[in-house]
């Protein structure tokens, strides 16, 4: 974005010549005094047509997490349009210059975009307005603008904001200062059900997801890369591979070496996918694997069963912990817990339609087709990598089937790009559910030993976590705790944390809640046990913990506040029924975890059958993330998460050994069916702070709301996942 331009001149800009309303405003950015690591600004436009209809650009990707509705609804609720007159777009390309930066995770888009989306409705309402009364020669007080219309309030007078669409266009921009918002009492869009505005493309087959892409003379590519990470090519029979059926052509790639970019592979292109996938099965290829990755998860293991309470390195150490664990008054209990690797398992298998046209003396040009969560990040790999500048670049945003922090990378789109290079002609590659999982960046597994003191009067006085996570080549994976905003460090007076790091170079990655997914787990799992240990009620032990009302790290919107977390578990309790008489092999579990700006709690009610079959019967949850935007939408978000956090800690685990994933499809890899998906009733509290996201937040309690419950019904502890591990079957 020009920092010169006026804010007139980049409201207009992007403005469609005629007689319609085109205002172009920043979407996502910097709340103003904010400083958030790696946030951006977002920008699009509002369209309103000669015909009535409401054009309004989203550019933050689609992933199935509803961005691409909820967003528009803001701009539309404070502008004052019918819903039935919107018509939501995706940006049509990725370009900084006009929509600014255009990525989506993190749980942070409604978050960034909530003011400003706020502020676009409102200066075209006024905008609107203010030709209303030029038109009907009536006070701009005496107008508001509601359905698509500006009506006068003293009359029956109105004019449709198509009728105004001219005028309005050449009305002065208000102040930022001067706009008036709706009253959340006055929401006719916001806090309703919408359904996804591509819900009937998706149903009936005619989504544009990535997958889905045709071009003209296009390719079907495959890319067979080395089962064990850092494996080299020495030879392979690519001379054989042409020759088959529907086969085109077939290269042995040398790599640059780099998990995240191009490794060392042989690459197929074809008429067709399944030519190209039965070529792949034909393949005779000699690799060198004296400098692969040799990890094993057994040997891990092993590794995490001999470590201590401490680690080596020390980065949280507030109070005396040493004090409370020596006093003979307190009870200290210590336990080792365990979770897997996992990977994402989208339903879309990674894929990318490349294009790349040599320039023949003048300007190559690269054109993709890509489900990403960041296409600015493509362009500045296309830079480094190729020399391409933005104007040798169009990038067509897809829809992604699933992502979960997974479509953050760009090495499947460079293979699609190299085998276009070496064909010359438009590739579409297309992975196998084996390549997704055998080449995930997977969310990484790890152990927590955790050590607690209760006093004799049944309160918590020290907590230690010691977390055993995985480094690559030296470096520490950026999602090895411990987090010190995290629960309960955060809250607590006496806490230490540590780590302590072993060597597995199997790539990891985000995933959906990263580090809370598994943290949460550990951690109130682990509460839950102190409170067993100081016959203390759950419940009533956790908002002791909370302490007096606060944020606990004051003016920072990412910090927990611990009245909203009472909040939300008296909620949870009451709705759940905490504490009714439960039947044998039966039982209630409870859990809280702040992340993501998110402060939730879960009540899961299991039963276990004689033969360890567990059955989750329902989950209430209590949320609060602010103002609901699209009540169906958030609900989604929340039992989504509920119904992937179950599935993933009954049967779900990544295990490698020689450097090799062990687990290839869906065989080994038990995903929950329609029948074991349980009750989810969501609840809300639509407190008064700004809205955040819902993506994420939902999963991390779930985990440790089921081992509670699953203590409750049968005396046995959870200590690791999957629970197929605990000798359960779900």
């Amino acid at each position: 974005m020009n920092p010169t331009l006026t804010r007139r001149g980049f409201l207009k800009a992007g403005s469609i010549a005629g007689s319609g309303f085109a205002l172009g405003l920043p979407l996502m950015g910097f709340a103003e005094g904010a400083s958030l690591v790696g946030s951006a600004e977002l920008n699009a436009y509002v369209q309103v047509r000669e015909d009535g209809k409401i054009i309004i650009y989203s550019g933050s990707p689609e992933m199935g997490q509803g961005i691409k509705t909820s967003l528009p609804m803001i701009v539309a609720e404070e502008m004052g349009a019918d819903w039935d007159d919107v018509i939501v777009k995706q940006t049509p390309e990725v370009d900084t210059e006009r929509y600014g930066q255009q990525w989506t995770g993190g749980s942070f888009t409604i978050y960034l975009n909530w003011n400003l989306m706020r502020e676009m409705g409102a200066t075209a309402a006024d905008m609107f307005i203010s030709a209303a009364a030029i038109a009907m020669e009536l006070p701009k007080d005496e107008l508001k603008a509601i359905d698509s219309r500006v009506v006068h309030i003293h009359s029956d007078q109105s004019r449709t904001f198509a009728e105004l669409a001219a005028l309005a266009y050449k009305q002065p921009i208000p102040d930022k200062e001067g706009l008036v918002f709706k009253e959340r009492g006055d929401y006719r869009i916001l806090g309703t059900s919408i359904s996804q505005v591509d819900s009937l493309e998706i149903v009936t087959g005619v989504g544009d997801f990535g997958i889905d892409t045709r071009v003209q003379n296009m390719l079907y590519g495959s890319y067979e890369k080395c089962p064990a990470v850092g494996g080299e090519i020495v030879s392979a029979n690519v001379d054989e591979i042409k020759k088959l059926p529907g086969i085109t052509d077939a290269w042995i790639v040398k790599g640059n070496g780099n998990v995240r970019e191009l490794m060392d592979g042989v690459g197929i292109v074809g008429t067709d996918t399944w030519s190209v996938f039965k070529a792949r099965k034909a393949l005779k290829i000699k690799w060198d694997e004296s400098n692969a990755s040799k990890d094993s998860w057994s040997s891990f293991v092993k590794f995490a069963d001999g470590v201590g309470n401490t680690g080596a390195d020390v980065s949280i150490d507030n109070g005396n912990v040493d004090a409370a664990f020596s006093d003979p008054k307190n009870t200290v209990l210590s336990s080792l817990y365990e979770y897997p690797y996992v990977t994402h398992m989208c339903l879309e298998p990674m894929n990318c339609t490349a294009h790349y046209r040599p320039g023949n003396g003048g300007k190559d040009h690269l054109e993709v087709w890509i489900p990403t969560q960041n296409g600015p990040r493509f362009q500045e790999m296309a830079k480094e990598r190729y020399g391409l500048e933005k104007d040798q670049l169009t990038i067509h945003i897809k829809r992604m089937g699933g992502s979960f922090g997974r479509r953050t990378s760009n090495e499947y789109v460079i293979e699609a790009i190299e085998l276009s290079q070496r064909s010359g002609k438009p590739v579409k590659l297309t992975w196998t559910r084996e390549d997704n999982i055998r080449y995930d960046f997977l969310r990484q597994g790890g152990f927590n030993r955790l050590r607690g003191a209760v006093d004799p009067q049944g309160k918590i006085v020290a907590i230690e976590e010691h977390g055993v996570g995985v480094e690559s080549g030296g470096e520490p994976s950026r999602f090895n705790g411990p987090n010190p905003s995290a629960f309960p460090f955060s809250t607590m007076d006496n806490v230490r944390g540590s780590s302590t790091n072993y060597r597995m170079d199997t790539p990891v990655g985000p995933w959906r809640a990263p580090y809370s997914n598994t943290h949460a787990f550990v951690s109130q799992a682990f509460i839950h046990e102190l409170a067993t240990a100081a016959n203390r009620d759950h419940v009533e032990l956790l908002i002791e913990m909370m302490g007096e009302p606060r944020w606990v790290d004051d003016g920072n919107w990412r910090a927990m506040n611990t009245e909203r977390a009472v909040g939300v578990i008296k909620l949870a309790a009451e709705k759940g029924g905490w504490g009714k008489k439960m039947p044998a092999g039966r039982g209630l579990g409870f859990s809280f975890y702040f992340c993501h700006a998110a402060h939730v709690a879960e009540l899961a009610e299991v039963s276990v059958s004689e033969n360890g079959e567990v059955t989750l019967h329902k989950v209430t949850a209590a949320v609060d993330v602010g103002p609901i935007i699209n009540r169906s939408g958030a609900e989604s978000q929340v039992q989504g998460s509920i119904i992937d956090g179950f599935s993933t800690m009954a049967g779900q685990k990544i295990t490698m050994e020689n450097g090799r994933v062990e687990q290839t499809n869906l065989d080994q890899y038990p995903v929950l069916r329609i029948d074991k998906a349980p009750e989810v009733d969501v609840h809300f509290i639509e407190s008064d702070y700004d809205p955040t996201g819902l993506g994420e937040p939902g999963l991390p309690p779930l985990a440790p709301a089921v081992a509670n419950a699953i203590f409750a019904a049968t005396g046995k502890r959870i200590y690791k996942m999957p629970l197929i591990d605990e000798g359960f079957s779900v």
